[in-house]
């Protein structure tokens, strides 16, 4: 599989690590008063969905960036690939 990195252009897939879900950019907030149940939530509640999907994966064996990519999980067809910090950045801004 080919990651094509925002910054660095196409790269095997091999160089990169699979963390999961892109949903933990966003970490609960410790002082929350549900800051247990959010944690316990965001540590082991996960969904393991066929189609699309959003990855976190970093580049472990190049610049250590990490990335979002949205991934067809049947497929494995790359839909679109961005910087984790520039999601968490937009996405951070809407919330």
């Amino acid at each position: 599989m080919i990651i094509v990195h925002p910054l660095l252009g196409p790269r095997d897939a091999q160089e990169f690590t699979y963390l999961g879900d892109a949903s933990l950019i966003h970490r609960p907030d410790p002082k929350a008063d549900d800051a247990a149940e959010n944690f316990y939530e965001y540590l082991y509640q996960r969904d393991n969905l066929a189609g699309e999907h959003r990855e976190l994966w970093f580049h472990e064996q190049g610049d250590r960036s990490w990335l979002v990519i949205k991934r067809n999980t049947l497929t494995h067809d790359i839909l679109s690939v961005e910087l984790a910090s520039d999601v968490a950045r937009r996405e951070g801004r809407s919330k």
